[in-house]
């Protein structure tokens, strides 16, 4: 059977849960009496669409809400209310015309969590201007190959940050800068940049200082409001890099239509549409998930969006949640270890907290039992990715922690996905492994510049190709196994790291485990798995073997069992798995 009947409950007893009809998506519910045949499933809903662009989105939130907080930046009291923020944003909008950006150029926003990055993102939507997010941790090849890669006319980036030298770093690439006029810049490396913009109070040569920038819009600002309406909602709007299996970043081309739906979508799945809801942002504004589901999200809902630090501080998230009393928490599995091990935990007030979303994966026994026995708190698991603008699938708030444990739920509204078989790209029946494929209104335009690798992932119907290998059961949930690219061949067999990794998790002594391929002469491949236990906690690898023996088969036990202080971390606190394969291979001189 393809498609889903729902049925809507009102304040009853459902599945166990007491569910008010008044609480966002938490109110629809597949009917107990469908079970699905097939591996396919279409996330319906009585809420449309919305039908416009971002800039918008944001007049309308500042005039619903102008004297409520829209975001709140680090722990000293900085914030802008939605009113200032429209402000603040026009101001800079003009300030932009008047160096000659304008609609479709490309604007890179380079640099961590800082109010600089929420006004120039908000600034290119009002303008048309296509935000570029560049990775803040980019050194000098990644950062040439972006801009060039884009064709980038206008790059906004802090002077430093920790022990990145931004401005040191742009001038090495293009020693012009000494030389140049502000937004007159004409370099042999970077041939298509004009304006450097940075966050300084420092004259640097050949820039403009962000502050300058807002106060030389004068007349042009009256053109702000003009512009917004010829904008069109179907227009791209913003630039989004994710790796590749050639190793060089693809740009992801997204419309205001893209990520003002997802962020509609997902804001109303963690409850931001509440009067008081005050979300704690934790990921990287320059990822996907930092950008749509926590900054345009918080936004579009007219929700406050607190920022509590430039980059990952354990102990400012807290100091965030308790002084602006916030109400859901985004992040990474990572994170909340860290936040919730914290030794001052239980200094801080973090009463007012009710839901905490964790991304691509499902959560592991061990954190979910930290949320309820320490927060008191829902989780709500998310799945997608960069191409999905990112979110294609989520869990609702009230769904059974066996839902929470073992899948990344079901489709949002207004998205289809379908498990097919890699080779011959049928769909498959439901409990079967296969390729998970999207279609729908958050699917990318493309790639930048870049048709053939576009036709490779959007197939000819619409349908996005994620390289994630799942399963669907007979209600609609998702549960992902592996990437095609990440799977573990041993001796013919097909591994997945992820379930082995679910099983470890369990275990009381560990705290996270991650397992890699190491070559291995005789099987090609064997598993290594790299475990970190918790603080004062001893172990060894046969301890681990044996808690695996019971529980799967014999050739899934990790061969190696390696055991580590930390893990090698991406800027969005994920592990790099091809660099710990690395490091474990060099370790066991194989």
């Amino acid at each position: 059977m393809h498609g889903v009947c729902l049925k809507r409950v009102d304040n009853i007893k459902f599945l166990g849960l007491y569910i008010d009809s008044q609480l966002s998506s938490s109110l629809w519910r597949p009917r107990n009496d469908v079970r699905l045949s097939d591996s396919y499933f279409h996330g319906t809903s009585d809420r449309p669409l919305l039908g416009k662009t971002i800039g918008e989105a944001l007049q309308n939130s500042a005039e619903k809400h102008p004297n409520k907080n829209a975001f709140v930046y680090g722990t000293e009291g900085d914030r802008h209310t939605y009113s200032q923020l429209l402000d603040e944003v026009d101001r800079l909008a003009a300030g932009f015309l008047s160096i000659g950006i304008t609609k479709g150029d490309r604007v890179g926003m380079w640099g961590p969590n800082i109010k600089e990055w929420i006004l120039t993102q908000y600034t290119c939507a009002r303008i048309g201007a296509i935000l570029v997010n560049v990775n803040p941790a980019y050194r000098l090849q990644e950062l040439e190959y972006a801009i060039n890669k884009v064709g980038m006319k206008a790059i906004v980036a802090p002077q430093t940050f920790k022990t990145q030298d931004y401005y040191g770093m742009l001038v090495e690439l293009c020693p012009e800068l000494n030389t140049a006029k502000p937004a007159k810049l004409q370099s042999k490396r970077l041939p298509d940049l004009r304006s450097v913009i940075m966050a300084t109070q420092e004259n640097l040569n050949g820039t403009l200082k962000f502050d300058d920038v807002r106060q030389m819009g004068g007349e042009k600002r009256h053109d702000i409001e003009k512009l917004g309406r010829e904008l069109q909602f179907d227009d791209p709007i913003n630039l989004q890099f994710t790796s590749g299996t050639t190793g060089h970043p693809k740009g992801c081309v997204l419309t205001h239509h893209n990520i003002v739906n997802n962020a509609y979508m997902c804001g109303h799945g963690l409850d931001y549409c509440k009067e008081n809801a005050v979300l704690c942002s934790t990921l990287p504004l320059y990822h996907c998930g930092g950008c749509v589901v926590g900054s345009l999200a918080a936004m579009v809902h007219g929700a406050t969006c607190v920022l509590p630090a430039p980059s990952h501080e354990t102990e400012k998230i807290l100091q965030s949640i308790q002084n602006e009393k916030c109400t859901v928490i985004m992040g990474t599995p990572t994170i909340y270890i860290d936040t919730f091990n914290h030794p001052k935990l239980r200094d801080y007030d973090t009463s007012s907290m009710s839901i905490g979303g964790i991304g691509a994966t499902p959560c592991p026994p061990e954190l979910l039992k930290l949320f309820e026995t320490k927060m008191n708190m829902s989780v709500v698991v998310m799945y997608g990715m960069t191409e999905s603008s990112p979110v294609s699938n989520m869990t609702r708030i009230g769904d059974s922690a066996e839902i929470i444990l073992n899948t990344v739920g079901r489709p949002v509204d207004h998205v289809e996905v379908k498990v097919v078989d890699p080779q011959t790209k049928k769909i498959v029946p439901v409990n079967e492994r296969g390729e998970v494929c999207m279609r729908g209104y958050s699917v990318m335009r493309g790639y930048w510049k870049n048709p053939e690798q576009t036709a490779e992932t959007i197939d000819e119907e619409g349908w996005l190709h994620s390289g994630d290998i799942g399963v669907m059961n007979e209600n609609g949930y998702f549960n992902i196994v592996g990437r095609i690219k990440d799977m573990i061949i041993r001796g013919g067999t097909n591994i997945f790291p992820t379930e082995i990794e679910n099983l470890i998790h369990q275990h009381p002594k560990v705290e996270n485990v991650q397992i890699v391929a190491v070559p291995d002469e005789r099987m090609g491949e064997e598993l290594c798995a790299c475990v970190k236990l918790k603080h004062g906690e001893t172990s060894s690898a046969d301890e681990i073997k044996a808690f695996c023996q019971k529980q799967i088969a014999h050739y899934k036990i990790p061969r190696y069992v390696e055991f580590v202080d930390s893990f090698p971390m991406t800027a969005t606190l994920k592990v790099q798995k091809y660099e710990l394969t690395r490091i474990m291979t060099e370790k066991l001189g194989l």
